[in-house]
């Protein structure tokens, strides 16, 4: 298929409240559309913007609407790149024009240093806008026939129940946490690294973190839960490149384990900054890759390190690096699963189709995929309905369970489909 025309715009959609991780606080996002039209269809691709989760330097430089300008930059500069190219396939083109548009990205942050997850981020609503365009063009109508050949073998399954994550961020409540429990949300994902005083001091982060973990757990630690082999909640830490050193970390996993939780842990996730490559194979705790896992060579560098899983994004380093990734964990036999980047309701689909046909962490008895957007988005009621299915009973968690049934997967989630609300951004 060739690129014939291509069209992009933006829609900020602001949060209730402001959403904190890496010591830091977003109060929105951007959500990017594009339009990609060869000379038989056309397609939209939605993607969500997160510069601090992507590259928290950019964030720190910049406002936030700056680094959003950025990354939106970035986005524009692909557009203009495929434009009149003939495309094999999606994985094939992202390969070829990555390095042309990440040198372009270093080059408008002014960062050399620049991590490519930042890149992949811009990318998404493209790569999401090649897949939905090849599909038309080949006439596919399934997200598992889509995949190609090479990339099919971690996807065995097919699961019709898959846990919701929602997020515990800083400022949530143990009264907050509560309801999330008694509304079925059964896996605790608790941010740490907080940097409570704003002068980054590393030991009253540490010491923050002990006292909040400490409170969740004396609260929750006796609570039934049906979907784990052990019948306990579990925790789900995620750092994000917070801990400077692997002998703080221990610190915080030893206090874990004073207090009768590291049972409960089933994953730590990002404890490091990707530039500190530490050894993480003596661990008692499961450690899972995030943002240091850009692409497929990351994860086979992050398993050397004992590494023991990776957060799988297709929602936020595109499809077409994700299933690289997957394939790469698969073969050494990590653990994974699909997390969030507190994106709209289209974009949780992705992540849901992609999670019904992967196996499920170990400790766990169905497979789990993050969406938290319903906690932090002012608008999330409204972005339901620009879905095209809005109204169908597997868009939301029931009781924290997304129940998936023949229809989502005929449909692969509406992933397909076009929303006229976002189509008329583009036009």
């Amino acid at each position: 298929m060739r690129i014939l025309e291509t069209n992009l715009n933006f829609e900020i959609e602001e949060f209730k409240k402001p959403l904190g991780f890496k010591g830091k606080f977003v109060k929105g996002t951007w959500q990017v559309i594009t339009y990609l039209r060869s000379e038989n269809n056309f397609s939209i691709g939605l993607g969500t913007q997160s510069v601090l989760w992507s590259d928290s330097n950019v964030f720190a430089e910049n406002s936030e609407s700056g680094g959003n300008a950025l990354m939106f930059a970035v986005t524009q500069y692909a557009l203009k790149i495929l434009k009149g190219e003939k495309i094999e396939n999606p994985v094939k083109i992202l390969e070829e024009i990555f390095d042309q548009i990440h040198q372009y990205a270093k080059k408008i942050t002014g960062r050399i240093d620049l991590r490519e997850t930042f890149t992949l981020n811009s990318l998404v609503a493209v790569d999401n806008a090649l897949w939905v365009l090849y599909a038309k063009e080949n006439k596919i109508n399934g997200f598992f026939e889509l995949i190609p050949e090479q990339y099919r073998n971690p996807f065995k399954y097919k699961h019709n129940k898959i846990g919701c994550i929602p997020l515990i961020s800083y400022a949530v409540s143990i009264e907050e946490i509560e309801d999330m429990i008694k509304n079925g949300f059964f896996v605790l994902k608790i941010k740490i690294g907080a940097d409570p005083e704003n002068d980054g001091d590393r030991e009253k982060m540490l010491k923050w973190d002990m006292e909040r973990i400490k409170k969740i757990h004396e609260r929750f630690k006796d609570y039934p839960c049906q979907y784990t082999k052990n019948g306990k909640l579990p925790y789900y830490f995620d750092a994000n490149g917070r801990y400077d050193t692997k002998e703080r970390l221990k610190k915080l996993i030893d206090f874990i384990d004073k207090i009768g939780a590291l049972e409960q842990v089933i994953i730590i996730e990002e404890p490091f900054p990707e530039e500190l490559e530490i050894d993480v194979s003596d661990l008692p705790v499961r450690i899972v890759a995030d943002e240091s896992a850009h692409t497929d060579k990351d994860v086979v560098k992050r398993s050397q390190m004992g590494y023991k899983g990776v957060a799988l994004k297709p929602i936020a380093k595109t499809l077409s690096m994700t299933l690289k990734i997957i394939n790469e964990a698969e073969k050494r036999n990590m653990d994974y699963f699909c997390a969030d980047l507190t994106v709209i309701p289209i974009l949780v689909e992705w992540n849901k189709i992609f999670s019904s046909g992967i196996k499920t962490i170990p400790e766990l008895k169905i497979p789990v995929v993050e969406s938290n957007g319903f906690q932090y988005y002012k608008n999330w009621e409204n972005m339901l309905k620009y879905h095209p299915f809005y109204g169908k009973k597997w868009i939301l968690p029931e009781k924290g369970i997304y129940q998936l049934d023949d229809e989502f997967f005929k449909v692969s989630g509406g992933i397909f489909e076009i929303s006229q609300h976002y189509k008329n951004f583009v036009g």
